[in-house]
């Protein structure tokens, strides 16, 4: 059995377990703290939230992890649970997305971790001991990209697949003839630092443009929006980046604040790439106009490099792969026989 951390901040972690998931021959069983993502088959252990806390105490440890409040009653009882799943069940390994301290914790308990890892500068001490410790890096994007400047230790295991979408293998059409061509504003579920005022401001500066916002909607809404934009202008998530990918859109790349300027990353590498117009941040609204145009003028055929259509199959090959090699018989249970199947929510 294959374990999958999900981590809660944004929608971007569960969407992409889900779509993994999906393609996995081995069954699997997903960790976090609140539902599991839609589509979730498997079964799901509901871990307790650890930042409940308004003003943690020490959250890092004096900067050698990066989220272990003292005394948070939340955090003991979720590494209990994990680590009584892990002796119970017996994992061929655990995938983490995102977390140092689960993957630390996984590992300690004799579990191997496969890693998600993120764009941005990871070079420090506490990101370097979860790379140092997983037996693989799963990076959704490129090969040559965000990686390049990883240690060789790192680059040895990373399993480059591409971007991961829901909507991958779909077929995409051009958006339907109209008066105007359309902006999409796409929003994730994470934050954003852009101002109503600002996106106003850009509006008005664009007049021969619609500009339609989309930001908490269903699965398929989100995509016909998708393909009915001439120009998606988006924030630099890698979920919300490689669903405009998935449909091939022309696309802004708009980063918004991250630790370690991981949406930074990401649109200054697709700008490089010549995917999308890549912006460390949203600009003044005179520059709105030629943006637009760029990016039309780029087109979305360029995605396919940062998309290849297959990456969550992919993904899921070289999870079962590792899986057959790492797992133990299935009698090797404490107890010398094996677990009794359980509810798909599991009540540790």
């Amino acid at each position: 059995m294959i374990g999958w951390y999900v981590h809660h901040q944004g929608r971007g972690h569960a969407t992409r377990a889900a779509a993994v998931a999906a393609h996995l021959r081995h069954p699997v069983t997903g960790l976090g703290s609140g539902p599991p993502p839609e589509g979730w088959t498997g079964h799901w252990v509901d871990l307790e939230p650890d930042d409940l806390d308004p003003a943690p105490a020490d959250a890092t440890a004096r900067g050698v992890l990066h989220h272990v409040p003292r005394r948070d009653a939340g955090l003991a009882a979720r590494s209990a649970r994990v680590a009584a799943w892990a002796a119970a069940e017996r994992p061929a390994l655990l995938v983490v997305d995102v977390s140092v301290e689960v993957t630390l914790l996984a590992r300690l308990c004799g579990v191997p971790v496969v890693v998600a890892v993120l764009p941005g500068d990871r070079s420090d001490p506490v990101h370097a001991l979860a790379h140092d410790v997983a037996e693989a890096l799963l990076a959704p994007w490129p090969a040559g990209t965000h990686e390049v400047a990883w240690p060789s230790e790192w680059a040895g295991k990373v399993w480059t697949v591409g971007a991961m979408s829901r909507f991958d293998g779909r077929p995409v059409r051009p958006p339907a003839r109209r008066d105007a061509p359309r902006v999409l504003l796409l929003w994730g579920a994470g934050g954003r630092s852009t101002t109503d005022g600002q996106v106003a401001a850009a509006r008005a500066a664009t007049p021969g443009w619609e500009w339609t916002e989309c930001s908490d909607t269903g699965p398929e809404e989100l995509w016909e929006s998708l393909l009915d934009a001439d120009v998606v202008v988006t924030h630099g998530g890698q979920n919300a980046v490689a669903e405009v990918a998935a449909a091939r859109r022309p696309a802004v790349v708009v980063a918004q604040p991250r630790p370690f300027d991981e949406q930074a990353w990401t649109a200054r590498c697709v700008d490089a790439l010549g995917l999308a117009v890549g912006l460390a941040e949203w600009p003044d609204a005179d520059a709105w106009p030629a943006l637009l145009e760029r990016a039309r003028t780029l087109g979305g055929a360029g995605w396919e490099r940062w998309s290849p259509g297959d990456a969550a199959a992919d993904a899921a090959r070289r999870l079962d792969a590792i899986a057959d090699d790492l797992a133990d018989e299935p009698t090797d249970h404490p107890t010398g026989r094996t677990a009794a199947p359980r509810p798909d929510r599991v009540p540790l």
